[in-house]
């Protein structure tokens, strides 16, 4: 995948970023400062030498799981190198990944699924690394479950892309899709306004967005979780998953005891923001994913960050690609990804 200008690597992914899962770059629109850190001690890497492995991710709820990560490498306190490349859009990490010069990358579910296509199958997803980070937020109590959304306006953002097809799906599902109307917007601070404006108005956000907007205003809660819905609406034991982690393959053939030794490092560090949001919100901050302690730590819970592998990552991811297959081919690349996408170890 060497040799390839980003313009020709952009041109190669057809511009599916607007197909992508949005809500994992809810974190702001402007551009994420590179966090670059790598630890003291020596390590595997595409050339057996003590390089760092070259992870990219995007300025939102995936990086959050890395935080831990960062800050124990920057200590130099892990075992491999690491080097951190943090962007804002699925469009800055994308052709990085697909010119080599990124080992391992946090994406949307589906980004990979493209990815995987357009590489013709260059790419595996080594982990899920965030479940849903969706909700459903109004200051209407009496929206208390999903059917409680029938005969009401959703303002949403994601048009075409995975939040527009994962509402779709749940809304058929629950026989209410006729009786709803998704209104999108273009940023999720326009779904916040529409919120604050009428005390009736239904929103879906992505978190950090709906901590921020239940914590500035008391009178809004994020009364149904997607999370819940999907689980309770599918039989075939996936998923709601918004960002997986892939790795180029070519490295992964000559380096496959750094990439478990990644997944051993970067499962540690999901259980630390996990087990203890206050301690990792400052490092949150300092890797520049969020700006502020108290926000961050009150959305780690809602970010739903998991470091899944394996077999049980692929019965979570290969559903909910079917899923999003059904509703529009071209959101994971035209067809959906061969069993030797799924790295199983």
């Amino acid at each position: 995948m060497t040799g390839i200008t980003r313009r020709e690597a952009l041109a190669l992914f057809g511009g599916a970023s607007g197909a992508v899962a949005l809500a994992l770059t809810g974190c702001g629109s402007s551009a994420a400062p590179s966090a670059e850190s790598g630890s003291s001690s020596s390590g595997g890497s595409a050339t057996g030498s003590s390089s760092a492995v070259r992870i990219g991710s995007l300025k939102g709820p995936t990086s959050i799981g890395l935080a831990y990560l960062m800050n124990q490498a920057n200590s130099g306190k892990t075992a491999q190198q690491y080097s951190f490349t943090m962007t804002s859009t699925p469009d800055d990490l994308l052709p990085s990944v697909i010119k080599g010069d990124l080992d391992v990358a946090l994406v949307p579910a589906n980004a990979a699924s493209v990815l995987y296509n357009k590489t013709n199958g260059a790419v595996s997803v080594i982990d899920v690394n965030t479940l849903g980070v969706l909700s459903v937020v109004t200051g209407d109590t009496s929206v208390r479950d999903f059917s409680s959304l029938a005969g009401r306006t959703v303002y949403l953002t994601g048009k075409g892309a995975s939040p527009e097809y994962v509402m779709n799906y749940l809304l058929s599902a629950a026989g209410i899709a006729e009786q709803v109307t998704l209104e999108f917007k273009s940023e999720a601070e326009e779904v916040v306004s529409e919120l604050a404006n009428d005390a009736t108005a239904v929103g879906v956000l992505p978190q950090p967005f709906v901590t921020v907007a239940t914590t500035k205003n008391s009178n809004l809660v994020a009364a149904i979780d997607l999370n819940d819905v999907w689980d309770a609406t599918v039989t075939d034991g996936s998923k709601l998953v918004m960002g997986v982690t892939v790795a180029r393959n070519d490295f992964m053939q000559a380096n496959a005891d750094v990439i478990d030794q990644f997944l051993e490092d970067h499962s540690a560090s999901v259980d630390e923001a996990n087990t203890d949001p206050d301690e990792v919100a400052p490092m949150v901050v300092s890797a520049g994913v969020l700006d502020n302690e108290q926000i961050a730590a009150k959305a780690i819970p809602g970010c739903h960050l998991v470091c899944t592998t394996g077999s049980d990552m692929q019965d979570e991811l290969a559903g909910y690609l079917s899923i999003l297959y059904n509703q529009n081919a071209s959101s994971v690349g035209g067809a959906l990804p061969a069993d030797n996408f799924y790295y199983l170890g």
